[in-house]
């Protein structure tokens, strides 16, 4: 839903946390900007034509949404996923609902590559012993001719399939259907079996939360490893939790939790075999520039009643490969 040309400056309400969009206020024109947090944005977004939700672990679209949401005409969030602000009203608005597509691909693949050198490398053990001034030999492993499975067939997985590929990885692709170089997700769990890297990239649905469970991981081989950068939920963590401390995997890289920040007495944070992070595998320097930039234009193109970049098709829970948008 765009806005038609020649209309009164509009009113943009930004969700925020701790920090606000860097420049902003020099790329919005004319139009008003109203900035909240999870406490103020019921009384902020009231009257608001736009909401940004930079704060995208933010939960408060949701309860905020039913009292003031009449005029908001497009969402947009400073995220890949949309799982925070995906909630039925929304869903069942005329609200165009966006997304931050194509910010985070490149960096996010670039994490996965270095959890998965680290892994076979034994990097984490390294340290270990080099904090405790110890020498000792090992031997570590290949990465090269091992396979990986990355579920989640957009941009990012689309961009971890070729970084791993580049260091000779043989990859095998899982999306919502089959096509070219993509498995269907019911082909997911004859591949678990031949995966040495379990890479989740994939948004949080229906059809994807829990994928990886008790069931899923007794097929897979104790020697597997699982990444994690696509949402928490992804994953039953209590069995993951399980599964790693008996052995029936090898290991683990997360950065994404079922409750983040992860809390203090998860078993996650002391395990050997476990590299955790906060959330922060597409996050590099630059990048609040680089989400102002698409959230910019995006602005101009919905000011002149065009098509937006990166829109949500609401019955899937992402950005259809055949919406406009950035890749």
């Amino acid at each position: 839903m765009a806005n038609p040309a020649g209309q009164d400056a509009l009113t943009i309400t930004v969700l925020h946390g701790e920090d606000t969009p860097p420049g902003l206020s020099e790329r919005v024109g004319d139009a008003h900007l109203r900035f909240a947090d999870d406490t103020s944005l019921a009384d902020a977004l009231p009257g608001s034509d736009v909401l940004l939700t930079w704060d995208f672990t933010s939960d408060a679209v949701r309860g905020a949404w039913a009292g003031g949401a009449d005029t908001v005409r497009w969402v947009h969030t400073a995220s890949a996923g949309v799982d925070r602000v995906a909630f039925p009203e929304l869903l069942a608005s005329d609200t165009t609902l966006t997304n931050s597509r194509g910010v985070f691909d490149v960096p996010m693949a670039e994490y996965v590559l270095t959890t998965i050198l680290a892994f076979a490398k034994d990097l984490p053990r390294s340290v270990r012993l080099q904090g405790e001034r110890t020498w000792r030999h090992r031997e570590t492993e290949p990465v090269a001719g091992r396979c990986a499975v990355v579920v989640g067939s957009g941009p990012i997985g689309h961009a971890i399939t070729s970084v791993l590929r580049a260091v000779g990885l043989r990859v095998e692709l899982v999306g919502r259907t089959a096509r070219d170089g993509v498995h269907a997700f019911d082909a997911l769990d004859g591949l678990l079996p031949e995966a040495d890297f379990l890479v989740l990239a994939a948004p949080l649905t229906d059809q994807t939360r829990g994928l990886l469970h008790r069931g899923s991981i007794e097929t897979m081989r104790d020697t597997a490893r699982v990444v994690n950068v696509g949402r928490g939920p992804l994953i039953v963590t209590d069995d993951l939790v399980d599964a790693l401390s008996s052995g029936r995997i090898a290991g683990a890289a997360l950065d994404v939790f079922e409750t983040e920040p992860l809390p203090a007495d998860s078993a996650l944070w002391t395990m050997d075999n476990v590299i955790v992070s906060p959330h922060m595998s597409g996050d590099i320097v630059g990048w609040r520039d680089t989400l102002v930039d698409l959230f910019a234009e995006n602005l101009a193109l919905f000011r002149d009643g065009r098509e937006l970049h990166n829109v949500v098709d609401k019955a899937r829970g992402y950005v259809s490969t055949t919406s406009g948008g950035t890749s």
